[in-house]
């Protein structure tokens, strides 16, 4: 088993290991955030951890109330034209800690007298000396360059703010079922690597996703360029109609990321819209009346609170693009082009 499949298979683990090491100390920085009056989040990015600062934005937006802002970082280096920040607090997201473009949006907020929190994997890192609220992934290191376990434990890091800053004993217990809510699905392992030669001459694809698994439709597009060196473009459903699917042809790929929740309706319509166009469907979902309609279904075998479902519809996603990479003779251990941190400025 490569070290890829490792660190997918690793989840479980590593979300139940930050769940009992860090949501102590998420606590306390949710009294912090209510104890200022903060009224707006700022989030500073890059990579997967850019698809978790979507998710943060649906979360805490939708469960937290509060406005959420993802940081354009070349304002703060390249051209020198900050935001005046107020009431804000900023947040980093960043597996390894070390892009200078993310530290220097966290410097910049602290010298505004702002409060600055990281979720990161690296506690060495560049991030972890400048941020004064910390939240570590607890994920062990991360060899490969794709990010799988980082990710989940980015989004679970995210969960558990929203959860803390409402002292929401339902939510906790939702988070507690998560490791197994996992381990569950990644036993869609087989079916997948069974799945994926069909798809071995795919150059494109269209990867849609609405409200919560938005961030979903953008991880799952990341990891198939990163993997596969297919185009895969992301898009909300609304957007994807609004133009796009004049792209649509017969047997042009669409996945459809459409778990259980207030936009299944909106996804089910969409998925006979793309079929009456001939597109092939890669439905990942745990609801039969959308799976019905997908050339290649794979069911979600736990069905979650929305809120909480990207942290277990990527899994299907990750593994799929690492088993279409072996099926295209691929090495998924070194991604041409790509390593494991990248600084930007």
């Amino acid at each position: 088993m490569n070290k890829l499949l490792l660190e997918i298979n690793e989840q479980p683990e590593v979300l139940k290991r930050l769940l009992d090491l860090e949501y102590g100390h998420v606590q306390s920085i949710a009294r912090e955030i209510l104890g200022r009056r903060i009224r707006h989040v700022l989030i500073a990015a890059r990579g997967s951890s850019d698809n978790a600062a979507l998710y943060a934005k649906y979360v805490l937006g939708i469960r937290n109330r509060l406005p959420v802002a993802l940081a354009a970082p070349s304002m703060f280096t390249v051209y020198g034209a900050p935001p005046r920040l107020q009431d804000t607090m900023v947040l980093a997201i960043s597996q390894s800690g070390m892009s200078p473009d993310i530290a220097a949006v966290v410097a910049e907020a602290r010298k505004q007298g702002m409060l600055t929190m990281a979720i990161t994997n690296s506690p060495d890192s560049s991030l972890c000396r400048v941020a004064e609220r910390l939240v570590f992934c607890r994920a062990g290191e991360e060899k490969s360059v794709a990010a799988t376990k980082t990710y989940t434990a980015e989004l679970l890091a995210v969960a558990m703010l929203s959860v803390a800053l409402r002292d929401d004993e339902d939510g906790l217990e939702e988070l507690l079922s998560l490791p197994e809510a996992v381990r569950n699905t990644l036993g869609l392992d087989a079916q997948i690597e069974s799945a994926v030669e069909r798809y071995r001459y795919m150059s494109d694809c269209a990867v849609i996703a609405r409200g919560f698994n938005y961030a979903t439709a953008f991880e799952l597009a990341l990891k198939l360029k990163e993997l596969t060196y297919v185009s895969a473009n992301p898009y909300s459903s609304a957007d994807f109609m609004h133009g796009p699917i004049a792209v649509v042809a017969s047997g042009y790929p669409v996945f459809l990321v459409a778990p259980s929740g207030q936009v299944l309706t909106e996804m089910i319509a969409l998925a006979k819209e793309l079929l009456a166009r001939q597109a092939e469907l890669v439905i990942i979902s745990d609801r039969d009346d959308i799976l019905g309609f997908a050339e290649t279904p794979l069911r979600l075998p736990v069905t979650l609170p929305e809120w909480l479902s990207p942290i277990v519809a990527i899994l299907p996603g990750q593994l799929f693009a690492y088993r279409l990479a072996l099926a295209k003779r691929l090495d998924p251990e070194n991604p041409r082009g790509l390593q494991k941190i990248t600084q930007t400025r």
